[in-house]
C-alpha cells in the first residue's frame, strides 16, 4: 500500500511539473504574438467591441463575417457539430448560399466563399478571407455610393498577412473593416 501511496505522489508532482512547464510555454509563446495574448477592444461611436470575437452586421452597408451557430453569444462558443455529409447541415449550408446569392446578384454565378455560408468551430471567428471580403465589394460599394476600387483598396489595405508570412492564409478582421469603411470618405 505504501509503495502505491508514493507512486501516486510522484506522478502528481511530476504531472504538476509537466503542466506547469506547458502553461510557461502556452504564456511566452501567447506574448510573442501581435497582440501579446491580450483582447483588442476598439471604440466605435461610444460603444466597445472585442475586435478578436465575431460580431453580428445586419446592415447591407457593411461587410458580414461567418455565420455563428451560438448567434454571436460570446458567453458560450460553439459549433455545430453536425458534419459535412449531415443532410441537416448541408440543408442549412444550402439555404446560406441561396440567400447569398439572392443578396449578391451581381456576383452572378462566381464562386461563393466557403466561410460565408459555414460557422467556424466557436461560432466567433471574427475573421474572414481576402476573397470572402471581395465577394462583399460589388454590394457594399453599390449600397455606400462608392466605387467599387475604393472598397476594394480598402479591403486589401485591411488584409493581414499570414503569421511570419507563413502560417495561415491571409484574413481580413470584419469589425476592424466595418469601422474603416464607415471613416471611408
Amino acid at each position: 500500500m505504501k509503495n502505491h501511496i508514493v507512486t501516486a505522489f510522484r506522478l502528481t508532482f511530476v504531472m504538476l511539473a509537466v503542466v506547469g512547464i506547458y502553461l510557461l510555454i502556452v504564456y511566452g509563446g501567447s506574448k510573442v504574438l501581435p497582440t501579446k495574448g491580450d483582447a483588442e477592444i476598439i471604440t466605435h461611436n461610444g460603444q466597445k467591441f472585442y475586435a478578436n470575437i465575431g460580431q453580428e452586421f445586419k446592415s447591407e452597408k457593411y461587410f458580414h463575417g461567418r455565420p455563428s451557430s451560438v448567434n454571436y453569444n460570446a458567453a458560450g462558443s460553439g459549433g455545430s457539430n453536425k458534419g459535412p455529409s449531415n443532410e441537416e447541415y448541408l440543408e442549412t449550408v444550402q439555404k446560406r448560399i441561396d440567400t447569398l446569392k439572392m443578396n449578391h446578384q451581381a456576383m452572378g454565378n462566381a464562386k461563393v466563399p466557403v466561410e460565408l455560408v459555414t460557422a467556424s468551430g466557436s461560432g466567433l471567428d471574427p475573421d474572414i478571407s481576402e476573397e470572402g471580403a471581395l465577394y462583399q465589394v460589388k454590394k457594399i460599394a453599390a449600397v455606400r455610393n462608392l466605387s467599387e476600387e475604393k472598397v476594394r483598396n480598402l479591403v486589401k489595405n485591411q488584409a493581414e498577412k499570414p503569421f511570419l508570412g507563413l502560417f495561415g492564409p491571409s484574413k481580413v478582421n470584419v469589425l476592424k473593416l466595418n469601422v474603416a469603411l464607415d471613416q471611408l470618405k
